[in-house]
C-alpha cells in the first residue's frame, strides 16, 4: 500500500534526522503523549523512539517508503520517555535503562533491572524533569536474549554474571551508548545528572561532555536470589557502591 500525501505529511512533521557520522542517520519520531501507570504511581510522558538506518535511507520519505518492506518486528528499536521541561530544566535527571526483558516485563528476581527502570520513572517525575531512555539492543549487556538464557543456565550452575558471558565467548559488557548520546544531544545541549551504577555510563556522557559533576546511584530491590548478581557488579563490573550518592 502506498502512504498518501497526507498521511506522508502529518507523520513527517513528528519526525528529525540526526546526524550520525560513521553510521547511516537516525530518524527520531515523536513526541508522542504517553499516560503511564503502574500501581500507585501514574505521569504523563512524552514518547520518541528511534531507528538507525542504513546508508541507503537518507530521508524521511525513504523512511516512511521502507517501512512495510523494512521487517522491524524482527528487529530491536529503543525509545525514550521524557518527563518536564527537559530541553531547558537546570537538573534534568536521565536513565540509560538496558532492556532487561525477565526483569522488566516478568518481574525476575534474579537481577535488580525491574527495580530500576519503574524507580527512575518515578524519581523523574517526582523531580519534575528528566528522561529515561529504554535501549532495546541491550539485552543481557549486549549478548541477545537467546545468548542470556544461555548464560543464565551457566549462573544456575555456579557461574557470576562476567564468568557466564566469556564463557559464551563474549566479552563482559558489549553495549553502545553512541545512538542514545546522540538522540539526547537533539532533545537536550545541557548536562545531565545521570541516574546509574555503572561506570561505563557515566564515561560515555562525560566524554561528550553531558554529564553533570553528580550523579545519583540507585541500589534497591535486594532479594536473596539477586545478591550474589549485585555483589559481581561491584567486584567484576566497578559498579559504584550504594555510599557514592548524590541527592537532589
Amino acid at each position: 500500500m502506498i502512504i498518501t500525501p497526507q498521511i506522508k505529511e502529518l507523520l513527517i512533521d513528528k519526525m528529525q534526522m540526526i546526524k550520525n557520522p560513521g553510521k547511516g542517520e537516525i530518524c527520531l519520531v515523536g513526541p508522542i503523549k504517553l499516560p503511564v501507570e503502574q500501581g500507585d504511581f501514574s505521569a504523563i510522558f512524552q514518547w520518541y523512539t528511534w531507528l538507525e538506518l542504513d546508508d541507503k535511507i537518507q530521508t524521511k520519505e525513504d523512511v516512511l517508503e521502507s517501512l512495510a518492506t523494512a521487517n522491524l518486528a524482527f528487529a530491536q528499536q529503543s525509545s525514550v520517555l521524557v518527563y518536564g521541561d527537559f530541553k531547558q530544566s537546570e537538573q534534568a535527571l536521565v536513565r540509560m535503562h538496558s532492556i532487561c526483558h525477565t526483569g522488566d516485563i516478568f518481574g525476575s528476581q534474579r537481577c535488580d533491572c525491574g527495580y530500576q527502570l519503574h524507580q527512575s520513572m518515578k524519581m523523574i517525575t517526582e523531580h519534575g524533569s528528566g528522561a529515561l531512555f529504554y535501549l532495546a539492543d541491550h539485552e543481557g549487556r549486549g549478548i541477545g536474549l537467546f545468548s542470556k538464557s544461555l548464560a543464565y543456565i551457566l549462573q544456575q550452575e555456579g557461574l557470576d554474571t562476567v564468568e557466564a558471558n566469556h564463557a559464551l565467548g563474549f566479552e563482559d559488557d558489549t553495549r553502545s551508548y553512541e545512538g542514545a548520546i546522540r538522540v539526547l544531544e537533539a532533545l537536550r545541549d545541557k548536562p545531565v545528572v545521570l541516574i546509574t551504577n555503572n561506570p561505563k555510563k557515566l564515561e560515555a556522557l562525560r566524554e561528550r561532555g553531558l554529564a553533570a559533576d553528580e550523579h545519583i546511584s540507585l541500589w534497591g530491590g535486594l532479594t536473596d536470589t539477586n545478591s550474589f548478581y549485585l555483589d559481581t557488579k561491584i567486584k567484576k563490573s566497578g559498579h559504584i557502591p550504594q555510599e557514592n550518592t548524590f541527592a537532589i
